[in-house]
């Protein structure tokens, strides 16, 4: 009796202890929610305005307005699941166990996720999942930014508005990821009010972080035979003393910068720091090739660590099969925590198949809460429980629409404000320009003072891809994607305007000549080939100075041209030819009459043999003849102590030297000429901007559409319909028999068998007919490419406009021939059957089948 006394007055100083505890509790969460109700959050307009009340759910399927028996079981197994963790966890905030849908109606939240595989490639990997999402929704904060909501809607909802909080946009990717075969759950827990809020403004733009580099160790070359440097008769404390005085202020003015700039970029306290709830996506290691778990931010679609410190805690887990409740310590946030959920001491486990799914409580705390009955009841539910298995999800199947895959942003923009950049967003085709993403660069924290602005283009004709723009410079690049008329891959530019610095760079395998590179200044120009069988790599060409100004539109190039000092050429080394024979480089001194070869090195030798030709001057020549004296050149013959060449050989050598100095000068007028025409068709695309569209896209390609419904009529007439009905398909057969009222079985058969062997034929000539046809036209194009490839310097604007437009017309045709093609190939078969069953029914031989 005694003892019993003493255990009672325990059990009532503990219950009273509990009670104290959870009165503090309430007092601390009521003091907390005072200073929500005082902290601002910024919300933009067009997320506060929207009312989700005023939704409609009228059409919404039954599934959303009512639970069947096994989700109503499901709710019952989650709440006696939360009474028992709410005994065992007392001082653990409630479960996210079955929010209202849109309808009012509680469900459970692993029936919300559905899994989905859209077909779209990118959607098939996380990271397009993660970044589409994050895209097409539009973020809304918590109504209370520690407690989870009351509600979550269906996905199929979330995507119809385009918007949601946190839970809504990891519900809908965790769907979208377990689809795609990944191992994905939604988590409910707890991280920083800059991850909570989407404030990136203190984070830096994924398109600025360099990826790490390896350093490579280099081999380490013996310094046995090298020269050795002159002595250094400085003194080298007093060098030492200086670099260390630089260097200490330097590094003074580097840490008082970075001191400012930590300074203002330190985030303000918070005072719900680890109050605030958060969900995001956790995806384990294993399928699809995963190496390492990690979390996806679903508001940003960027992945995170399992260690990153903006995750403060976890407390639930789950996906479209069970629900698991943490059970580890999170003081140092997420860093500690095992993602092992088969581990039933970490991860409580909601339904589990042979385990126990839930935690029983003790025998002596049951006896005083519930009566033996109730006792009984709850050991057969749970027997029950135990082989209960998760209802499939009441959402309907989630889709997506090609237009609105393609729009992703909600009206067409978004705007991302990152730490000194800010990121621009546009749907393909809104901008007439062609524009999708801007990403604009700036010196400073306020985003004042531009430094650089990115800009990404899409289906541009002229196929622009990337353009930068220094402004400190004033510095723009272009890249272009393979395709462009004239193979240009990057163009470096201050201005369009002709003879001013620029840097060309081509895909060197469309060109003929192997050009790779071109650089321009004031007064030089520096080419660069790949791939060449004459091995000249480098070109290098200086001009002099001319009185007027060239005026290049409408007029020949060569009027006016600058004059032409020198041209300079770099080959690579010929195998085939001796390294004294094969020239390494020479020079056309055109102003002094001078050439200069400089041949390859040989083995084993530190200097290069040289020849330098003196030109007779006009009135030293007989004719057009040179005159060839020995003061004409002057040899160097490396490692060779014979005389010198014979004055012939060196006379044809300078015959040959002056005829290419002569083809040289006609070479670097047609790549000024090039020059002049690139940047005038570079002019017309910036002012003409022209977006292409997919011939199959027929919902903006009205041309291309109302082209191919005229042709799809065309066909269809051609097919077996109304105008062959009329015809009698029979009459020749008919004839060859001689007496069409009577037939015996075996004319019948006959007459049918030859006209469907007929027909046959017929489909079989059409259709080679149109095969000849498609590769007469493609073989057509191929020739006018190839044509045009060698030609394409000569040719004048006009005349480029019309090879386009003759080349876009034989483009549409061999499109018209290869959808007859197909289409031929697929109805053929449908023809001889539809034929095949006419001639069954025909009154002429019916009998004689019917008889068969």
């Amino acid at each position: 009796g005694g003892r019993m006394e003493v255990l009672e007055e325990k059990v009532e100083e503990e219950q009273g202890e509990e009670e104290m505890k959870a009165l503090e509790i309430s007092n601390n969460l009521q003091d907390m929610e005072t200073k929500v109700s005082m902290v601002q959050v910024c919300i933009p307009s067009d997320v506060s305005d929207f009312d989700w009340s005023s939704i409609d759910t009228s059409q919404l399927p039954s599934s959303y307005k009512t639970n069947s028996l096994k989700e109503k079981k499901l709710l019952h197994i989650a709440d006696h699941f939360l009474q028992q963790y709410a005994h065992l966890c007392p001082d653990r905030k409630p479960l996210f166990l079955h929010p209202v849908n849109e309808c009012g109606l509680e469900k459970f939240v692993s029936t919300t996720v559905r899994p989905t595989l859209l077909p779209y490639a990118e959607l098939y990997h996380w990271d397009g999942c993660a970044s589409f999402i994050s895209d097409y929704l539009t973020m809304e904060p918590l109504e209370s930014p520690i407690t989870p909501p009351s509600s979550l809607y269906s996905p199929t909802t979330i995507l119809k508005y385009q918007r949601g909080n946190c839970f809504d946009f990891s519900v809908l990717l965790c769907s979208m990821l377990i689809g795609a075969g990944y191992d994905a759950y939604c988590v409910q827990g707890y991280a920083t009010r800059e991850i909570c809020t989407l404030d990136e403004t203190l984070e830096l733009c994924p398109l600025l972080r360099k990826p790490q580099e390896i350093p490579k160790e280099g081999m380490k070359k013996s310094n046995k035979y090298r020269v050795k440097p002159p002595p250094d008769l400085q003194s080298k404390f007093e060098l030492q003393q200086e670099d260390k005085k630089k260097t200490e202020t330097e590094v003074a003015q580097k840490n008082k910068e970075r001191e400012e700039e930590k300074e203002m970029e330190k985030p303000e306290h918070d005072p719900l720091h680890g109050l605030r709830v958060h969900a995001w996506v956790l995806v384990l290691s294993g399928k699809k090739d995963v190496p390492e778990t990690f979390f996806i931010n679903p508001f940003t679609g960027n992945s995170h660590s399992t260690m990153d410190e903006h995750f403060l805690g976890i407390e639930s887990v789950w996906n479209h099969r069970n629900y698991w409740v943490n059970m580890q310590d999170c003081r140092n946030g997420c860093k500690d925590l095992i993602f092992d959920l088969g581990d039933t001491i970490r991860w409580e486990i909601m339904l589990s198949g042979s385990n126990k799914p839930l935690q029983l409580l003790s025998d002596a705390e049951e006896e005083k809460e519930l009566s033996d009955k109730e006792t009984d009841d709850t050991q057969e539910k749970e027997e029950e429980d135990t082989s209960f298995d998760m209802p499939p999800s009441w959402v309907a199947p989630i889709q997506i629409y090609p237009r609105e895959f393609e729009t992703r942003c909600s009206e067409g923009r978004k705007v991302i404000l990152y730490k000194k950049a800010k990121l621009e967003k546009w749907a393909p085709y809104l901008n007439r320009n062609g524009l999708v993403k801007r990403l604009t660069i700036y010196a400073d924290l306020d985003c004042t003072e531009v430094v650089e602005v990115r800009e990404w283009f899409k289906n541009r004709e002229d196929t622009l891809d990337i353009r930068e723009v220094n402004k400190q410079t004033q510095l723009t690049t272009d890249y272009f994607s393979p395709g462009h008329l004239l193979s240009l891959k990057a163009h470096t530019y201050t201005s369009l305007e002709p003879e001013t610095e620029y840097m060309m760079e081509f895909y060197n395998e469309a060109r003929v000549d192997g050009l790779q590179k071109r650089i321009e200044t004031a007064n030089e120009m520096t080419e660069y080939f790949v791939g060449r069988d004459d091995f000249l790599h480098v070109r290098y060409m200086e001009f002099g100075k001319r009185g007027k100004k060239i005026h290049w539109a409408g007029t020949r190039t060569d009027i006016n041209s600058r004059p032409i000092v020198q041209i300079k050429e770099c080959f690579h080394r010929n195998p085939e030819k001796p390294a004294d024979e094969d020239v390494a480089e020479r020079i056309f001194l055109i102003t002094e009459d001078r050439i200069q070869l400089t041949y390859h090195l040989k083995d084993k030798y530190i200097t290069a043999s040289k020849k330098d030709f003196f030109k007779a001057a006009e009135g030293d020549r007989k004719g057009n003849e040179i005159v060839m004296t020995p003061e004409m050149c002057i040899t160097y013959q490396a490692g060779s102590s014979e005389k010198d060449e014979k004055l012939l050989h060196l006379y044809k050598l300078l015959q040959e030297l002056t005829a290419e100095e002569k083809q040289l000068k006609q070479q670097v007028r047609q790549s000024e000429a090039e020059v002049l025409k690139i940047l005038k068709i570079r002019e017309n695309e910036e002012t003409n901007v022209k977006l292409s569209v997919p011939i199959y896209n027929t919902e903006r390609n009205e041309k291309r559409r109302q082209q191919y419904e005229a042709m799809k009529n065309t066909t269809e007439d051609e097919l077996w319909g109304q105008g062959e009905q009329d015809l009698d398909y029979l009459a020749p057969f008919l004839i060859q028999v001689g007496h069409r009222e009577k037939m015996t079985k075996g004319q019948a058969l006959q007459v049918r068998d030859d006209c469907l062997t007929d027909f046959k034929h017929r489909l079989i000539n059409k259709a080679n007919i149109i095969q000849a046809c498609l590769e007469k036209a493609t073989e057509e194009l191929q020739k006018k490419d190839q044509w045009f490839q060698q030609n394409q310097n000569r040719l004048s604007a006009e005349e480029e406009e019309d090879f386009l437009a003759g080349r876009s017309e034989t483009m549409f045709h061999i499109q018209i021939l290869e959808l007859r093609l197909n289409r031929e190939k697929q109805t053929a078969p449908q023809k001889y059957l539809a034929l095949e069953e006419k001639l069954r029914r025909d009154p002429r031989l019916a009998e004689h089948f019917s008889h068969a």
